[in-house]
Parts: C-alpha cells; sequence; structure tokens
C-alpha cells in the first residue's frame, strides 16, 4: 500500500458474510480473509465466515492480473464467480437425523430440491450475496436467514446455536439469563458435559460440533 494511504475498512452490518461484503467490493473471500491486516480479527473470530455485526474488515486494493494474448484475434475472458456452500443437518426431536427426507429449498428466487443423505445432511451451492430463504419438507416450513448467525464468542451467538437445535433459550441477545442457563443445562446433560449454565470453551467447541458451524 502506498505511503500515506490509509486502507479502506468496511463496518459490518447485521445480516452480512464475508463473502458478500467480498462480492460487494469485488474480491475473492480468502483474499480479505488472508490480508495481514485482518490478522487479529481472524484470531479473535476464529472463523471470519461468521462475523458480527460492528466487527471492522481491512479491504486490501485490487491487484491486476496480465494476460498474453495474440493479436487481432478475438478472445474471451471470463469472471470467476464465487459460490458459497449451505449445509444443513435435520435432525428429530431426539437429536437423530432426519435421513431420506424429500425437500424443496427456496434461496433468493432460485430453487433446489433433493433427498437428505444418511446423516440428514443436505448441501448447495448458493450465490454468496443470498440473504434468505425457506427450506420445505412434507413435514415442515423453516424460514432460513443467511448471514445472521453471530460468533460463538458472543452470547447471542451461543442462543442462536441452541435455538437451531431446539433448546428454547429465551430472547436473542447478550444477556444469560435463567432461559439461557437452562438451555445449556440441558444441552450439557445430553452431550455429556459439566451441567453448570454457563458458556465455557467445551460447552462452544461442542456447539460448533453439533450445530455445524
Amino acid at each position: 500500500m502506498g505511503e500515506g494511504v490509509m486502507p479502506k475498512q468496511h463496518k459490518v452490518k447485521q445480516g452480512e458474510c464475508l463473502s458478500s461484503i467480498a462480492e460487494r467490493y469485488g474480491l475473492f473471500p480468502e483474499t480479505i480473509a488472508n490480508d495481514s491486516d485482518n490478522s487479529e480479527l481472524k484470531n479473535e473470530r476464529k472463523d471470519l465466515n461468521v462475523l458480527y455485526a460492528g466487527d471492522v474488515l481491512v479491504i486490501p486494493d485490487k491487484t491486476d492480473k496480465q494476460e498474453s494474448c495474440a493479436t487481432e484475434q478475438r478472445h474471451r475472458f471470463r469472471k470467476k464467480g464465487t459460490p458459497v456452500a449451505l449445509r444443513l443437518q435435520l435432525l428429530d426431536e431426539d437429536d437423530g437425523p432426519r435421513a431420506n427426507i424429500n425437500y424443496t429449498l427456496h434461496i433468493d428466487g432460485r430453487t433446489y430440491e433433493g433427498t437428505t443423505d444418511s446423516d440428514g445432511k443436505l448441501e448447495h451451492r448458493i450465490p454468496s450475496g443470498a440473504k434468505d430463504g425457506v427450506l420445505m419438507t412434507e413435514d415442515d416450513l423453516i424460514p432460513i436467514s443467511l448471514g445472521e448467525l453471530n460468533p460463538i464468542e458472543t452470547c447471542s451467538g451461543v442462543k442462536q446455536r441452541l435455538l437451531n437445535l431446539g433448546y428454547e433459550c429465551g430472547e436473542i441477545n447478550e444477556e444469560l439469563d435463567s432461559s439461557t442457563e437452562m438451555a445449556l443445562k440441558d444441552f450439557q446433560k445430553n452431550y455429556g458435559l459439566e451441567e453448570n449454565g454457563q458458556i465455557n470453551e467445551p460447552t462452544k467447541d461442542k456447539l460448533i460440533e453439533i450445530h455445524g458451524s
């Protein structure tokens, strides 16, 4: 970066993710994630695909790429797309996989159809700027908000994951209230953790493992 040039910064808004931010600036997500100016945030968040409103990303400058071509000929250059993978797992009331379930997924006007695998999982490549959608099965209609998941280091991020796994934990905010403590104890009991109702590292690690992110 040239002398005296201030780096461009982007303050994350709710609903934004690394992929959507990268698309806005015409960069690949890994270009932003691997920039040395973002190393501190990368260490803090562990996973830059899950950002918190108010986080600040440094946006590196674009670099020119040169291609050698023959003169007086027509050449076609194709812009690389940056689709992202949406991975979901459907579980029943006993946390067992809902295997071989037919579904229809609507994401930002696009439709995907399929059947969950033996682990109740499904995966589709979707546009990086996708915001919301809905997953439909014979029994359920599940709204999906993309980019809304807060980091596991925040109380709201813990609550979101608990709620997604079927544990009622009260209002999604940064308060560790009695409802959240009860939900944490239930989760900890189900997965063989110390039942203290607190947000500790073993609980966060297990939440990420079970939730998938």
